[in-house]
């Protein structure tokens, strides 16, 4: 095992802890829980998180990369790509290769690195479910690229817990804060950190939803984030458009 002394968290809503809230309504995360693990009984521990929802690979390469290389961390975790894959027009070949450079460029600090595969979308709504194929493509290309760098892989399409779709919050795009919980651990056990839960652990029986409730809670998604997210394309608009990163400085973790 390891002993890091700074972590440095790239990328978009998943890293930024949508929809995983405090009490304050901040998002809080795996990557705040992973810090907040590592950073037990290390005193001195610094931490940043940069990733902000809603950025393309493109814009956090152009945004955070830069940040991370002057910061010089010992840990660094990178994912991106997943708001490209949603965007009707996506090469995802071109997407792979522009992944790897940026990899590339963030291993060459020096950091030790972890990345993340796709979730595995057989189980979601059947417009979600279109994507399958297309973030299995990227995961495998994704794999290739930290063999060549010596990233870690934590491998979120294996993880059986994130295929309920209760894992996910109301938009269907954002795990809820068990699910956020389970990537920790997740990541820590690729790390080689110790752990005390099992994130494998089945998720408790519930009651299934009547077939009109179904019916219900789909037309009420495709109304509150469906169609307001195709606006926003239409007009050239995106998610992550005023918000900043929520711990921009590599500061010790217990100051914000």
């Amino acid at each position: 095992m390891r002993t890091w002394n700074s972590f440095v968290a790239i990328g978009d809503s998943f890293t930024e802890g949508l929809d995983d809230w405090r009490p304050d309504g901040s998002p809080r995360g795996w990557a705040d829980r992973v810090a907040e693990e590592i950073a037990a009984g290390r005193p001195g521990f610094r931490y940043a998180n940069l990733a902000v929802r809603g950025k393309l690979l493109d814009q956090i390469v152009e945004d955070q990369i830069p940040v991370a290389e002057r910061l010089r961390p010992e840990l660094v975790s990178f994912c991106a790509g997943g708001n490209d894959l949603i965007r009707f027009g996506c090469d995802v070949d071109d997407l792979a290769r522009r992944f790897d450079d940026a990899l590339g460029r963030i291993a060459a600090t020096g950091a030790e690195v972890f990345i993340f595969t796709g979730f595995d979308l057989g189980r979601m709504h059947p417009l979600i479910r279109r994507l399958r194929g297309r973030v299995a493509t990227f995961n495998e290309s994704m794999r290739a690229a930290a063999e060549r760098h010596g990233s870690h892989v934590v491998d979120l399409w294996g993880m059986a817990p994130l295929a309920d779709p209760r894992a996910w919050g109301p938009d269907r795009l954002h795990l809820r804060p068990d699910a956020h919980r389970r990537v920790a651990l997740r990541v820590l056990e690729t790390l080689g950190e110790p752990v005390t839960e099992d994130w494998r652990a089945p998720v408790p029986d519930g009651d299934p939803m009547p077939w009109r409730a179904r019916q219900a809670d789909d037309l009420r998604w495709m109304r509150e984030f469906v169609m307001p997210f195709v606006r926003k394309r239409v007009q050239g608009r995106r998610t992550g458009d005023g918000f900043l990163p929520k711990r921009p400085d590599l500061l010790p973790f217990d100051r914000v």
